[in-house]
Parts: C-alpha cells; sequence; structure tokens
C-alpha cells in the first residue's frame, strides 16, 4: 500500500505537493505586507485547530474550551515580558508550560468525567479563567488586554515574525505527527473508538487522556505565544468560548480525523473571516450554509474526502492490477 501512496503522490501530486513546501518560504517576496500577514495568521490559527485535533480528533474528548489555553499562554508571556525584566525568551518558554499546567490541573478534574459532562465541566473552569482575566484590571488589563508588547529585536520587522512563525509552526507540525504516530497516539486513537476495552486489557484510559490534554494544551500555548509575537497585544477575547467553538468549526470543517483537516480548515475560516468580511458583515452566514452542506455531502470534512478519494483509487487500481494477473 505504501508503494502504490507514492506512485500516486510522485505522478499526480509531485508539483502540488511542491507549492506547499515552498510557496511559505518565497510568500513575503511574492505578495504584499497584508497577506504576509494573514498567512502568519493562519499558521497561528492552524497551529491551535491541530492542538485540539490531538484530543477531540484523536482522542475523543469533549474538549469544548480549548481556547482558553490559548490565552492562557499567550497572557502568561505577555505579563512575563510586560510586568518582569526577565529576558523575552524566557517569557515566549514560560506561555506554553504555563498553558499546559493549566490544561493539568482542569484536565485532572475532566478525566473523571465522561462525554458531555467532561465538556460542561470544561466550559465551567474556563469561563472562571475568562472571569478572571476578565475582571483583574490592575494585573491583566481588564477587557482593554495589554498591549504595545515588546519584541525582541531579532524580530523587527514582520517578514522575521512571519519566518519565525513558519519555523515554529514546522517544528511543531513534526513533533505533532512523530506524537500521532507513535504508540501513545496509536492507544490514544484505540481509547477513543472503545474506552471499555482499552480498561479491560489493562491500559490506563485516564492517564492517557490526562497525557494527551496536557500535551494538547502545551500546543495550545505555543499558539498562543505566536499570536501574542504577531499582534504585539492580548486581550480576554482569546479565553472567550466563541473562540473555541471556532476552533472546533476548524476541525469539522477540515476533517478532524486527518491529521492536516484541521490546517484546511483554520485556512477557510481566515480567510472567509478576512475577505468576505470586508463586503459583508454576514459573513458567518455563508459559514452556516458552508457547513450544512459539509454535513449532507461531506461528513468527514474536506481533508477526509480527499483521504477516503485516495484510498479508493489505489483500492481500484490494486483490483484492476490483481485481475490483470489472474488473466
Amino acid at each position: 500500500m505504501s508503494k502504490e501512496v507514492a506512485k500516486l503522490v510522485s505522478r499526480k501530486w509531485l508539483w502540488p505537493v511542491v507549492g506547499i513546501l515552498v510557496i511559505p518560504l518565497i510568500w513575503p517576496m511574492l505578495v504584499p505586507r497584508f497577506y504576509v500577514y494573514i498567512l502568519g495568521l493562519i499558521f497561528v490559527t492552524a497551529l491551535l485547530a491541530m492542538s485540539l485535533n490531538l484530543t477531540i480528533g484523536y482522542g475523543g474528548l469533549f474538549q469544548f474550551h480549548h481556547g482558553v489555553f490559548y490565552g492562557v499562554g499567550a497572557y502568561a508571556a505577555a505579563l512575563m515580558l510586560t510586568k518582569t525584566s526577565l529576558p523575552m525568551w524566557v517569557g515566549y518558554i514560560a506561555g506554553p508550560i504555563v498553558a499546559a499546567l493549566v490544561g493539568l490541573l482542569i484536565g485532572w478534574f475532566c478525566v473523571r468525567l465522561s462525554q458531555l459532562y467532561f465538556g460542561m465541566l470544561q466550559i465551567s473552569l474556563g469561563s472562571l479563567i475568562w472571569t478572571i482575566v476578565f475582571r483583574w484590571y490592575d494585573f491583566t488589563g481588564g477587557d482593554d488586554g495589554l498591549h504595545g508588547i515588546p519584541r525582541p529585536s531579532i524580530l523587527s520587522s514582520p517578514n522575521r515574525v512571519y519566518y519565525f512563525i513558519l519555523l515554529v509552526l514546522a517544528v511543531c507540525l513534526v513533533a505533532l505527527y512523530i506524537i500521532v504516530k507513535s504508540p501513545f497516539g496509536a492507544t490514544l486513537q484505540a481509547i477513543r473508538d472503545n474506552p471499555q476495552r482499552c480498561a479491560a486489557v489493562g491500559i490506563n484510559v485516564r492517564r492517557h487522556q490526562l497525557m494527551a490534554i496536557v500535551i494538547a494544551t502545551f500546543f495550545a500555548g505555543i499558539a498562543g505565544v505566536l499570536f501574542m509575537v504577531l499582534e504585539r497585544f492580548v486581550s480576554p477575547v482569546l479565553l472567550f468560548w466563541t473562540l473555541s467553538l471556532e476552533i472546533f468549526i476548524m476541525c469539522l470543517l477540515g476533517g478532524w480525523f486527518t491529521f492536516a483537516g484541521p490546517m484546511v480548515g483554520a485556512a477557510i475560516i481566515v480567510a472567509l473571516r478576512t475577505f468576505v468580511g470586508k463586503y459583508t458583515e454576514y459573513w458567518t452566514l455563508i459559514l452556516g450554509v458552508i457547513l450544512i452542506l459539509l454535513i449532507f455531502f461531506l461528513p468527514e470534512g474536506v481533508m477526509g474526502y480527499f483521504v477516503r478519494m485516495t484510498n479508493q483509487r489505489i483500492a481500484n487500481r490494486r483490483m484492476a492490477n490483481k485481475e490483470r494477473s489472474q488473466i
């Protein structure tokens, strides 16, 4: 199967794959600054969506308030940069670590519940964190947020910020891919499909689920730090439940049982919000129509449909080769 996949990719999809890899590298040389910023925002949002997909797609966990960890990572780094005299890179490293610690604390309570109750408790605890950030004016800036967050001199230009985000995204994608393809990732998918059977054969289901939450929140914290670097401000909107719903829709739209699906969903949502939003304030109506059509015609998402069609073509080709060999 792997040889046939490689052959199919090498014949028909060689140039698109090369374009996907090369275009981001030369993007700042081809387009105005605004489009460099938009692609950088897509990269940040894609990393956030893929971190959610680790728990909700591969782990089957009802991670309904994942955006709160995105905001925690951004705020942790921003507060360290604005309230202390520590080096900037310490703040960048502290962001995802604090997000993972908060994920560990919330996850420790949530994994003891099942299905919908898991999601409800996480929404409640996440909303509590949002309320603290929103009301604590002296420390977090309240609903005004924190503005003018400094950057290191190495990130003094928009192009440098873009390449920094691209580099971090590439490293995170490799790390997430290794995690998904590891024995831990396989166990996580088994727990998603049948947690009772996994528990019966001796797998510690809660421990694996908690580990998945911590890993996912760590990468969400990295995305939050990248957003802070890109925008140079943070606000309580990053922790609000509507952002978590938007991330969930990205996974659903792109295909939450595929690795690259959330990236596709993030690109579609950010593009709709940016370009369609310039002409009408009802871009969410267009998104709703797309989601309705998706549920009816592409329930597996965009990338899920692509994977299914590719596997079907490979199966048909194998069947044809088998029939020819028997003649």
